[in-house]
């Protein structure tokens, strides 16, 4: 691709992240004046990953928790990267989010109290029947996508920084892939979430990475189905922490905590077990035991 391709590449993903960012910023304002406005309310902003709203692992346990503490829990729901950014902003009490480093860097640097770990899935590659990188039945997610590679098979990122985006852009490092210099070619960037991503993957007849929660609760797979599966790398940990109110004076900290504690508890953790999409379990409480 010469410069001026690569330039304008650039502008189009660049002027795409900035449209999803505003909107994303405007959403989570947008929550922030509504429940601002109910007054009398107790209520607390979590700021979520997608999946576990898409999944309907949030409207399944949420009620329960609202219903046993009169606390209300207002989702904003976006990509693990918007979500820290809007915590960072003042804009949530709680977060739920699924990208290790990331959540410990924002702990470290003091917009968040403690991180817990609360549960997890796992990735999983999916791709059309035709399987032009031959790649079904694989084991070794980074020898799969080192061969989608090679094969020039269109591949489609989230491009958004949400947590499946960073864990897929791990997995081209480990294979030795460049996304960068390929990017607009064979693989494509939608700078959008798990559902719009996978009906571009779904309709370019490529592959995408998605969680599995997301993958078994999207409703247009049409031939597409899991290829990749079972790799120890695919490992998708969520965690939980309460926003620093030390650092965000806002931040509802006695009735976030709360939430967090209720999260962890054997009720949470029980509700996450047994929180089921197309008959099966997609969320797997790690929580560990507090006194």
């Amino acid at each position: 691709m010469g410069a001026g391709g690569m330039r304008r590449g650039w502008g189009r993903r660049l002027g795409l992240a900035l449209i999803v960012g505003l909107a994303a910023g405007l959403v989570a304002g947008l929550a922030r004046a509504q429940v601002g406005g109910e007054t009398g309310d107790r209520f607390i902003v979590l700021q979520s990953t997608t999946s576990t709203r898409n999944s309907g692992l949030l409207d399944a346990i949420l009620p329960v928790f609202e219903a046993e503490t009169g606390i209300q829990v207002r989702v904003v729901a976006v990509g693990t990267g918007q979500a820290l950014k809007n915590a960072r902003n003042g804009d949530g009490d709680v977060l739920m989010v699924h990208a290790r480093r990331a959540e410990e860097a924002f702990v470290a640097e003091g917009y968040g109290v403690e991180r817990f770990d609360l549960m997890y899935n796992d990735f999983v590659i999916v791709g059309p029947p035709e399987d032009p990188a031959g790649v079904a039945g694989m084991d070794d997610a980074v020898a799969a996508l080192a061969r989608i590679a090679r094969a020039g098979a269109v591949f489609v990122s989230r491009g958004d920084d949400s947590g499946t985006h960073k864990a897929e852009r791990r997995l081209w490092r480990l294979a030795g892939v460049d996304v960068d210099a390929v990017s607009g070619t064979w693989y494509r960037e939608t700078g959008a979430g798990m559902g719009t991503t996978l009906n571009i993957a779904i309709g370019m007849n490529g592959y995408a990475i998605s969680d599995r929660a997301s993958w078994l609760a999207f409703g247009r797979k049409l031939a597409h189905r899991v290829l990749v599966e079972g790799d120890a790398r695919l490992f998708n940990q969520y965690g939980v922490i309460l926003v620093n109110p030390a650092r965000n004076p806002g931040v509802r900290a006695a009735d976030g905590q709360r939430f967090i504690d209720w999260l962890l508890s054997p009720r949470g953790q029980g509700l996450i077990a047994a929180f089921r999409v197309a008959g099966r379990q997609v969320f797997f409480p790690n929580a560990a035991p507090r006194d």
